[in-house]
């Protein structure tokens, strides 16, 4: 069996982080393990307080898979901090990690800047140029590129500046009220278009944390990237569509809408 890590934070209401990652590598058919960066206290409503696991942790974390079960892929989500990041950095570049996903966590859905500029810095610097693909949203590729991105064209211009300062492939997300659910693939100079429908569910807690743990997983399973963006798309459409409703804000999707066994009646 192909294993995956998710160095994250964990959603103590289940539906993103840590947890939503670990749904998806399951439900894609590999091992998942954890590294965790920080406690949440959180539900469909919003994060009501954060606890940050201290650096030397985190490490012993990671060096505990590494020695142990190497993963085939990592995918790495919300790090909120400069020592975090460095440390998830010097710890990858030494058992020389391969299939990174990052997952570029810094502006939240309304907007708001999740990470400090000495943060975000330090992402680019030390943890970007580690990484096989980056899935950045349109808010997220646009501090990446140093741009404003107002339609497809932008897109393509945005991934292609990312990709090219960082050395890595460019998974740049559609929505957030542009182009639909249609994403844009840069891939060593070359763009592939994902198509997608929009689905009319307002559920939509933890996508792009289901979305990169499931590329993370295709890639551990041997898949090229396009052909692991590919099935990552088609499952993720699956979860939204099974049109799961829980909690009183925007809720989880339906991560196991796929599992039909002995267990799950």
């Amino acid at each position: 069996m192909k294993t995956a890590l998710t160095i994250a934070g964990s959603d103590s209401s289940g539906g993103a982080g840590i947890q939503a990652d670990i749904k998806t590598m399951t439900a894609n058919g590999v091992f998942a393990m954890s590294a965790i960066t920080a406690l949440t206290a959180q539900n469909t409503t919003g994060v009501q307080g954060i606890f940050e696991v201290p650096p030397e942790f985190l490490a012993m974390q990671i060096d505990s898979v590494f020695t142990d079960i190497r993963p085939d892929a990592v995918k790495i989500g919300m790090v909120s901090s400069v020592e975090l990041i460095e440390t998830i950095a010097e710890r990858l570049t030494f058992y020389r990690a391969g299939n990174i996903v990052v997952d570029p966590v810094m502006v939240a859905t309304s907007g708001s800047r999740l990470l400090s500029d000495d943060a975000v810095d330090t992402l680019k610097a030390k943890l970007l140029p580690l990484a096989a693909v980056l899935t950045p949203n349109i808010p997220e590729a646009e501090v990446l590129a140093g741009m404003e991105i107002r339609s497809a064209d932008d897109m393509v211009l945005a991934a292609e500046t990312i990709g090219r300062t960082y050395g890595c492939s460019v998974l740049c997300k559609g929505g957030h009220q542009l182009n639909d659910a249609n994403d844009l693939l840069w891939k060593a100079g070359k763009i592939r278009w994902f198509y997608g429908k929009r689905i009319n569910n307002p559920n939509t807690h933890g996508t792009g944390c289901t979305l990169s743990s499931a590329i993370a997983s295709n890639l551990a399973k041997g898949c090229d990237l396009e052909t692991a963006v590919e099935r990552a798309k088609i499952y993720i459409s699956g979860a939204l569509a099974a049109m799961l409703n829980l909690g009183k804000g925007s809720g989880p999707m339906n991560h196991a809408f796929a599992i039909d066994g002995e267990f799950a009646g």
